[in-house]
């Protein structure tokens, strides 16, 4: 009697129209408690001073004030340059790779794919430390030996701000090359083989199958690298902490935004100051994003 009891409330509970709702709910309460809520707690804190758990005072504008500052600006200008030149070689460099290694005349394709996203699968803070002593100042590292060994002077990789750019660089090169280069491998997929093949009845070389063909294809996957790359350039923060040891680095040459929230939030125990920063942040990443998905014709719609 029970059993059927449960059986028939079961089945009251569970129909076409609440059944949808019961298997997203898992995904909407995470999303509400663990994204939602502290978003809004972000904005509402980056309007208070708040110096302890019962000591909160509501500043208005204030912290925002304090963003006209030099570390600010310095912070954002490094997150910029990092975000730029991570584009310039994390778009170019994995399409020519997907593309080679889709040719119908490599060998060993799984190989190499694993070859290349393997870095992925590496910890951040284990793949900075070992970036950190391979730069390292001293003429023992392996950098400075083989720069000795050639005749040329040791260098202080993470004392001087062009030189750690370029490690930077590097390592996000290094550990993301094989994910972006996954994203065009599933481009390249989808793109329709008669093209390529009127293109060879046609008498097209190889670089104008490349220029007129592949590329254009690519657009949407390109577009969607470009977006997450914007998101990972501004939000960079475990690089620069395993590489220095610290959110602060000499001269602020290895300083970021999110380093920034760091110091504020942990460091100097301003957590509005650091809500602030993060907030601003948020607002950069948008702005961003949004001028480079209406550029490329995103936002537009098509003409039937």
């Amino acid at each position: 009697m029970i059993k059927k009891k449960l059986q028939t409330i079961s089945r009251a509970l569970i129909n076409q129209k609440t059944a949808p709702w019961i298997f997203v709910s898992p995904f909407i309460v995470s999303f509400l408690f663990f994204t939602l809520y502290p978003l809004v707690n972000t904005f509402i804190m980056s309007f208070q001073d708040i110096a302890g758990f019962d000591d909160v005072t509501f500043i208005g504008l204030k912290n925002y004030q304090n963003l006209n500052n030099e570390q600010f600006f310095h912070a954002l200008e490094n997150n910029a340059i990092y975000t730029v030149l991570t584009i310039a070689v994390l778009i170019p460099l994995p399409m020519v790779l997907a593309v080679l290694i889709n040719s119908k005349t490599t060998r060993f394709k799984n190989i190499f794919k694993s070859a290349y996203f393997l870095p992925a699968l590496t910890s951040v803070v284990v793949a900075g430390l070992f970036f950190r002593y391979l730069f390292s100042e001293q003429e023992t590292a392996f950098i400075n030996s083989v720069l000795i060994k050639l005749g040329a002077a040791p260098k202080k990789w993470l004392f001087q701000r062009a030189t750690t750019m370029f490690v930077l660089v590097l390592f996000c090169t290094w550990k993301w090359i094989g994910v972006n280069m996954i994203y065009f491998l599933s481009g390249l997929n989808a793109i329709p083989q008669e093209q390529y093949e009127a293109a060879d009845i046609d008498g097209v070389n190889t670089w104008q199958k490349f220029w007129y063909i592949t590329v254009p294809n690519l657009r949407n996957v390109t577009v969607y690298v470009v977006t997450i790359s914007v998101y990972g350039g501004f939000a960079m923060f475990g690089e620069t902490y395993t590489m220095f040891g610290s959110a602060a680095s000499p001269g602020d040459i290895g300083l970021t935004m999110v380093s920034y929230i760091y110091l504020e939030g942990f460091n100097y125990a301003r957590l509005g100051m650091g809500s602030a920063i993060g907030v601003a942040l948020f607002a950069i990443i948008m702005i961003v994003n949004v001028i480079q998905l209406f550029a490329t014709g995103t936002f537009k719609k098509e003409n039937n």
